[in-house]
This record gives structure tokens, C-alpha cells and sequence, in this order.
């Protein structure tokens, strides 16, 4: 059976719903991306290194990243060859193939779960500069939550920028949450000591910790996410539970830098991509997970309250290729 096929009847084990989002959040990238691959492959009548090297400037113009790009070349080069691939057209499933490799790592299957704390309070940070969609994507993750049951906090930690407390609150509102929080300019710290002593004694399922994304420069910020961190230790041990770096996908590479940086100063433990759906170059998540081996958790797809999905790369494979998988699952 073909990898497409395959492909296929590993999603159709989920949600139309969840499917749907996928497809139409990577619309953007599908439609660059794949076209030109697709150009590519009807243009070329033999894979040489002419081909490559043309498949590597699509690669790198998504933004799957440079390091990452030369590593997947070099393994599809190796495939070929093992193969036997003659015929460009048969490159498209081997490409999708190595894209799920990637991804996945040495592991079958890579943990993208949240690491909810059963019967006992988990505590999740987020953390990321202005203007990714941090407080958002916090409302649209408690809204989640909710649905599932779990009684959720929000912690108004963003104490700097001007706007941001009243931000959450409108989200607390919107999804039945309540907000503990300070003055505007209060200590982010002592915001945080407030929420999880109001978690333990209202006995909450969890507690979202929102931060400030911007000081006077960057070595105060991460300053002030270590203290952060610390109260939160200090108070319940092994907490926070989750470090969520939010990342805007449509900054690209720069999106990668910044992950890098908060990742020195706070042990991410795992991303959330915003605005997938509003990138042509959503190859981002595979230079995230391949460059610095966190896990991608969460894609925003959409503006929708449910539009904030779990990730998961057999549906990411799917967005990028969906018409081919639908075609070639049609014949």
C-alpha cells in the first residue's frame, strides 16, 4: 500500500471535524508548497541532482529551514538511490514520508499530550514576546479544557504591557474563567503566588499562567520568567508542569530564534504554533521539532474558539498533501 494510501486511513481513524481544520489551517502553505512541488515533478523527467537542488530551494523557501533541509535531501538522495526511483512523480510520497520522519524523531511516535497532573493541581506557563497570540491562544486553551471537564484559573501575569490584564479578563469572561491578578506594573511574581494559592484552595483541575513578553531588554524578561518559575516551584514541587513557548507562525524563522532564546532561559517543554493558517510557510513546525527537539503541541488553525488544535504530524502531512492523498486514495 502506498504511503498516501496509508496516510489516508490513519486520519480517517479521527474526526472529519479535526481533518477539516487541518486542511483548510494549511490551505496557504498546500497551495505554495505543493504546487511547486507538483511543478516540479512534472518538469523534470529523471530525479538528478538538478532536481534536488531545485526541491531544496522550495524546501527553504516554506520555511522548513536550512539545517533541517540539507538533512532531508541528503535522506531522500539515499532513498532514491535505495529504490531505484526513476520517475520524479514518485519522489511526492517519499518526500511526505521523510516529512512524518522528521517529525517524529527516532521515537514511533513523538508525546505531544499535555502533561496533566491526575487528582492534583497542574500548573502551565506560557511564555513568548508580544504579539503571538499568548493571551489568546491561554483563553482558547481554557475554553478546551473546559469542555473536557477540568475546572481551570487564569493568572494574569503580563503585568507590563498596557492592555493585557483587561485581555484576559475578556477571554476569562468569554469562557467562564476566572482571572486572578494585580494592579498594571505589579510584580509578575507575586501575581503568581496570589493564583496558585487561590488554585489550591478552590481545588482547580488547572491553572494558566499568562507572562510578560517584553521588559527593557531581553536579559531582564528572562530574569523576571526564572522568578517567576521559582515562586511557582516553590509553592507546589515540580510545577510548572508545562512550559508553553507560543510562536507566531508567520514570523518564520525568526519565530525559531526566539524559541532558541526562551528555551535557554526556561525549559520549554513545548510549542504552540499561531496563525498556521495565515503562513505560506508552515514548514516552520518541522525546523522547530528538528533544530531544537521540542514538541509542537498545540497549531492555532483558525480565529473559532476551536480552532486551537492538538498537533499531530500525520495531519499536518495530510494538510500539506491533501489533494494528492485525496486522488491518489480515490483511484
Amino acid at each position: 500500500m502506498s504511503f498516501f494510501k496509508k496516510l489516508k486511513e490513519s486520519i480517517s481513524r479521527q474526526t472529519e471535524a479535526v481533518t477539516d481544520k487541518f486542511k483548510q489551517g494549511l490551505e496557504k502553505t498546500r497551495s505554495s508548497f505543493s504546487e511547486k512541488v507538483n511543478d516540479l515533478v512534472y518538469r523534470y523527467r529523471k530525479v538528478d541532482e538538478d532536481f534536488f537542488e531545485e526541491l531544496e530551494e522550495i524546501l527553504i523557501g516554506a520555511d522548513v529551514g536550512v539545517n533541517t533541509v540539507m538533512d532531508l535531501i541528503d535522506e531522500l538522495k539515499d532513498e532514491v538511490k535505495r529504490r531505484n526511483i526513476q520517475d520524479p512523480r514518485e519522489v511526492q510520497a517519499v518526500i511526505s514520508e521523510k516529512l512524518v520522519e522528521i517529525y517524529n524523531g527516532d521515537e514511533e511516535e513523538l508525546d505531544n499530550e499535555i502533561n496533566i497532573q491526575e487528582n492534583s493541581l497542574t500548573v502551565i506557563l506560557f511564555v513568548g514576546v508580544n504579539g503571538v497570540g499568548k493571551t489568546t491562544t491561554i483563553g482558547k486553551l481554557a475554553h478546551k479544557l473546559k469542555t473536557e471537564g477540568k475546572t481551570v484559573l487564569l493568572a494574569a501575569g503580563d503585568t507590563f504591557r498596557a492592555g493585557a490584564i483587561e485581555q484576559l479578563e475578556v477571554w476569562g469572561e468569554r469562557v467562564g474563567v476566572d482571572v486572578i491578578k494585580q494592579g498594571s506594573g505589579s510584580d509578575p511574581a507575586a501575581v503568581m503566588f496570589d493564583a496558585v494559592q487561590a488554585a489550591k484552595a478552590r481545588k482547580v483541575d488547572v491553572l494558566l499562567c499568562d507572562t510578560a513578553g517584553r521588559l527593557q531588554n531581553k536579559v531582564n524578561l528572562m530574569k523576571e520568567l526564572e522568578k517567576v518559575k521559582r515562586v511557582i516551584e516553590r509553592e507546589i514541587p515540580g510545577a510548572p508542569h508545562e512550559v508553553l513557548l507560543v510562536i507566531d507562525a508567520t514570523t518564520g524563522q525568526n519565530g525559531l530564534s526566539q524559541a532558541k532564546t526562551f528555551s535557554e532561559a526556561t525549559d520549554v517543554t513545548g510549542i504552540v504554533l499561531t496563525k498556521l493558517d495565515g503562513t505560506a510557510k508552515g514548514g516552520i513546525v518541522l525546523a522547530i521539532r528538528n533544530e531544537l527537539n521540542v514538541p509542537v503541541k498545540f497549531v492555532g488553525l483558525g480565529e473559532k474558539m476551536d480552532d486551537l488544535q492538538p498537533f499531530d504530524p500525520s495531519q499536518y502531512v495530510y494538510g500539506l498533501f491533501a489533494d494528492m492523498v485525496e486522488k491518489e486514495a480515490a483511484e
